[in-house]
């Protein structure tokens, strides 16, 4: 009985990591889902799914402990937030879309989000009585 390589575990770990994600991404549209688990899963979700990392994945070792530790526990804390019967049906929904291309709105929300926070630190920055 031969076991799994190291990269198909990994692959394994980077999909079971993109359904969470993206079962986050639902929740945070579901009306059903808790206002403090909604806004939670945008957080997770748009960081996960997004490709800015507050930590650039170049730099050795410390450029994977974002997605290693900020995302799984973030995404711990919103499935802890939600009815378990809800989570699963947001789950299921989210695997059975993961084999779908990825969807081009997707993304230009994302990097409109990240485009919009961006200015706003500048923003915050440029009004601030110590610039």
């Amino acid at each position: 009985m031969t076991g799994k390589s190291l990269s198909e575990r990994i692959g394994d770990l980077g999909h079971r990591l993109a359904v969470e994600a993206h079962a986050a991404w639902l929740a945070a549209r579901d009306p059903r889902v808790p206002m403090l688990a909604r806004i939670l899963a945008i957080a997770v979700a748009a960081y996960a799914l997004s490709p800015i990392d507050l930590i650039p994945d170049f730099i050795p070792v410390l450029g994977w402990l974002d997605d290693l530790i900020i995302v799984p526990l973030g995404l711990l804390l919103v499935r802890r937030l939600i009815p378990n019967d809800l989570w699963v049906e947001l789950h299921a929904a989210a695997e059975a879309e993961a084999d779908r291309p990825s969807s081009r709105t997707g993304m230009a929300f994302i990097l409109l989000l990240w485009a919009g926070l961006l200015y706003l630190g500048y923003w915050a920055v440029r009004t601030s009585p110590w610039h």
